[in-house]
């Protein structure tokens, strides 16, 4: 699914050498300062130089920069680091509530990262998968087998009863079928993958009926057999974003053995373009697109209202590669234009600013393709139009 090669001339063989060089200093500066401060705890403060663990404080940073240490081919610094990871304890946490989306992306995740990266060389680091993996399933012991976003570990230990919670984030329920996936394939231990195909199915069975068909709103009832998909609120920005990314992810994980990941992306994705997606006023007259917000409201006895607030997210970033690989896997072709101007857009977002950081949320002036021509006059009727308004 990757471009060809591009050609590189000395100059530009030269621009990336010297960014490459960047990025590992800059890697190296980091990683020397969490060994020196941090070493064995979630994150390092990199003003004060302390630490914190708001990830259960089994060493986060530590198992996420397995991966990277073995890109950068510091394979000394690898070993060191997977036999402190040997270390780390997953029976017992200081923290109340174990973040189930957050343990499966960075700890299950960086585990089986390392793992296949370094050639299954490292049998422990599978083994701390499985660690993993098995601590996440208690999460699942509910009466509807959906899991419980922030799991109070105690309780369960105690014998209480558990259910699943009646505001639950898309996210949060949608983004675990890649790690758990891959543990079954690894280990041919189907309890993996049949605890996450059971969200996939209550999403492909809602799909059709949600308040905006095709997409699912940002908060769901998880408690419920089946789950309740009522919200009134569509993003594909923080709380919903990884939802929607790792269906294509899904489909090429299974070697396109299983449709469904397909047909529920080319379901969605139809819909977000038609209500969410909008080309943006742009004083270069760049062909630029963000993917907005979306409000449903529907009146008694009355066609739903979809209200698209043009406002997008530094987190919807991702959708310029989500589209474009699925153009690609899905046969798309029409879509590539798409993820291009999705992706100039957000590299927009980074250079139109003072500081050349791309802000967290920001709004747009959305326009029609045929009438997107910057005017100087027409942004100060626009922006004093909403002030006006608020």
């Amino acid at each position: 699914i990757q471009a060809p090669r591009p050609q590189e001339d000395a100059i530009s063989r030269d621009e990336r050498l010297t960014r490459l060089a960047a990025v590992k200093e800059s890697f190296h500066h980091s990683w020397e300062g969490y060994k020196k401060n941090a070493w064995g705890h979630d994150e390092i403060k990199p003003i004060s130089g302390q630490y914190k663990d708001p990830f259960g404080g089994w060493a986060a940073t530590l198992v996420d920069t397995l991966d990277t240490l073995w890109l950068l081919g510091l394979k000394d610094e690898f070993e060191t680091a997977v036999k402190a990871c040997d270390e780390i304890d997953f029976t017992t946490t200081k923290a109340q509530d174990i973040n189930v989306f957050e343990t499966t992306i960075r700890y299950l995740g960086g585990f089986l990262a390392a793992y296949e990266l370094s050639d299954k060389q490292y049998p422990s680091l599978l083994n701390k998968s499985t660690e993993v993996a098995d601590l996440l399933l208690t999460a699942f012991d509910t009466p509807n087998r959906m899991p419980i976003p922030r799991f109070n570990w105690r309780d369960y230990v105690r014998g209480r009863a558990q259910r699943a919670p009646t505001t639950v984030l898309l996210a949060e329920i949608g983004s675990l079928s890649l790690e758990f996936t891959k543990m079954s394939q690894l280990t041919g231990n189907m309890q993996y993958f049949d605890a996450v195909q059971r969200i996939y199915d209550e999403l492909e069975a809602a799909q059709s009926s949600t308040r905006l068909p095709g997409m699912w709103p940002i908060l769901v009832d998880a408690s419920t057999s089946p789950m309740n998909f009522k919200g009134d609120g569509f993003s594909l920005g923080g709380m919903s974003d990884s939802a929607y990314e790792y269906l294509p992810k899904q489909y090429l994980l299974l070697g396109g053995s299983l449709e469904q990941p397909r047909k529920m992306y080319e379901q969605f994705i139809d819909v977000a373009e038609k209500h969410l997606l909008r080309r943006a006023l742009h004083q270069g007259n760049l062909p630029i697109r963000f993917f907005g917000d979306a409000h449903v409201s529907k009146p008694p006895n009355a066609e739903a209202i979809v209200v698209t607030t043009p406002r997008t997210q530094h987190l919807t970033c991702f959708v310029g590669g989500m589209v474009g690989m699925a153009a690609k896997i899905f046969n798309r072709p029409q879509d590539l234009e798409v993820a291009a101007e999705l992706t100039d857009g957000c590299i927009w977002s980074y250079s139109g600013t003072p500081s050349g950081i791309g802000p967290e949320i920001f709004f747009y002036i959305p326009c029609e393709k045929n009438d997107c021509e910057w005017s100087d006059i027409r942004v100060s009727n626009v922006v004093s139009s909403a002030f006006s308004c608020a």
